[in-house]
């Protein structure tokens, strides 16, 4: 039994920091949670000063991480025009959107979300468009800090390995 526990402890780790990315790009899953999981489990299976100066530096790097995903493209699409309130809207239809049309729902429903609210605020079909791309390149950027910083915990894992 000691064996078995023993595999769990190794295999969990790497498991929850995979799990953790899918669920940034595919947000369904909690994934910065998930990969600094599998760094807490790391430190705790370690339990060597490496292990926690590790996990200490990976709750830094998720939380600057977290910060700069909402600061920059928030700011970026203020610049723009684009209200928070329009996002929280294409949010909703996003999510309609994933159960009226299977795989590709969330997607259509958030950008025509964002064009519909864009386009109810009086502006021409163009000027509705264009806020709409960079609506969605903020997202896109969002997700992009999100996951690099995910990596860089990612990274620290496999330092953390290496050294151990």
């Amino acid at each position: 039994m000691d064996a078995l526990a023993d595999d769990v402890w190794l295999l969990l780790p790497p498991l929850l920091i995979v799990v953790g990315l899918v669920g940034i790009v595919v947000p369904v899953l909690p994934g910065t949670l998930l990969v600094l999981a599998g760094m807490l489990v790391f430190a705790l299976s370690t339990g060597s000063p490496v292990g926690w100066t590790l996990f200490a530096v990976s709750l830094v790097l998720a939380a600057a991480g977290k910060g700069a995903q909402y600061l920059v493209p928030g700011r970026r699409m203020k610049e723009r025009g684009v209200r928070t309130s329009t996002l929280v809207i294409a949010v909703l239809l996003g999510v309609v959107g994933f159960f009226v049309i299977p795989v590709v729902g969330a997607v259509v429903g958030f950008v025509l979300g964002i064009w519909l609210v864009e386009l109810g605020r009086g502006r021409d079909h163009r000027q509705a468009w264009v806020r709409t791309k960079h609506a969605v390149v903020a997202v896109v950027q969002s997700v992009g800090i999100e996951l690099l910083a995910a990596l860089a915990v990612a990274a620290l894992y496999v330092v953390g390995v290496l050294v151990t």
